[in-house]
């Protein structure tokens, strides 16, 4: 039985070598397990009968360099680094400098930090995963490190190889599952009198957002393409979190617009769904219908990812409860009804 997260929000440091800065992940609960899928909808996805923990905001450009830096300075074996993250103008600006056996990585425009990385394939983001159960630890792509953990990849790196991994009983940093990145982006646990209900798009609304960027955030806004770019060049993304008035039903911020996200979810031949709209995409593509599904390999400037955490007793520390600071942003208490 996993054990329950009882507390609206909490922050997660995971260990890391003695010294290192380590990556800080912050976690909403999302509760009512047990709750219907939707039956409101055609695609009948959210049932859930578990508490469960997802990030309460997307992995960032900092957080991706870190794990970068971590596994892949002497030999990015499974091509975690992609060029067009540095050589296109949409890219997220990780730069990659040295040679193989000293690979380094930075993001020389501290603006760029805290937006969301980018040209990120599936096998990419549950090999953070990985390196996030087994503790962040340094050293070459192999079974400690990126390979085994909540998956077990072992070199996997084709479609067909990809689609056929599959989540660990033991797991605890994950990709969120169909189900539930779903019930985090839509489900209302106090609507309908107690009882819960979905919502058409993960601002708490059944309208399409605005994308308005301003300070502070007038609400119901996200980050997409509208006739217009809701910001333009250079950096096209918006700081995770930077819509603080515009939460979704448990306190993530962003599941809709900015990048689409990563799931478990397979879709049809070797597939995996991406939820959620991207930057350069219409508003409709924020709603329950806006899914796709691409290749596992697929690696594009409007595909990032969220890790969810289902832990174990013990293999986390809780280090934090309620409404933290991250920046100027305003938190949101998770509901955990």
């Amino acid at each position: 039985m996993k054990a329950s997260l009882m507390m609206g929000m909490v922050a997660v440091i995971l260990a890391a070598a003695p010294g290192a800065l380590g990556v800080t992940i912050d976690f909403v609960t999302v509760g009512k397990p047990g709750n219907p899928s939707d039956a409101s909808h055609i695609v009948g996805l959210g049932a859930v009968d578990y508490e469960y923990g997802i990030g309460m905001y997307e992995i960032t450009v900092g957080q991706y360099c870190e794990f970068l830096n971590a596994v892949a300075a002497d030999d990015d074996t499974y091509g975690l680094y992609a060029d067009d993250m540095w050589s296109d103008d949409h890219g997220c600006k990780i730069q990659q400098t040295g040679s193989a056996g000293s690979y380094a990585y930075t993001v020389p425009d501290s603006n760029r930090i805290n937006r969301p990385v980018n040209y990120v394939d599936w096998g990419d983001a549950v090999r953070f995963c990985n390196w996030l159960h087994n503790g962040q630890p340094t050293g070459d792509q192999d079974l400690t490190t990126t390979e085994d953990g909540s998956y077990f990849l072992d070199g996997a790196t084709s479609s067909a190889a990809l689609t056929a991994v599959t989540r660990a009983t033991d797991a605890t940093y994950v990709i969120p599952s169909g189900d539930e990145w779903y019930k985090a982006a839509y489900f209302d646990p106090l609507v309908a009198a107690g009882a819960g209900g979905y919502f058409d798009y993960p601002t708490r609304s059944n309208a399409e957002p605005n994308n308005v960027v301003a300070n502070p955030d007038p609400g119901q806004n996200a980050n997409f393409k509208d006739p217009c770019y809701a910001i333009g060049a250079p950096y096209y993304t918006t700081e995770v979190g930077e819509f603080e008035y515009t939460p979704g039903p448990w306190g993530t911020y962003d599941q809709g617009g900015n990048v689409y996200e990563w799931t478990e979810k397979i879709g049809e031949g070797t597939s995996r769904f991406i939820y959620g709209g991207a930057y350069n995409g219409p508003g409709w593509t924020l709603s329950v219908g806006g899914f796709m599904f691409p290749y596992p390999i697929a690696s594009e400037s409007s595909i990032g990812f969220r890790v969810a955490v289902v832990p174990e007793p013990g293999t986390i520390a809780l280090l934090a409860v309620g409404v933290l600071a991250l920046r100027r942003k305003r938190r949101f208490a998770a509901r955990t009804a």
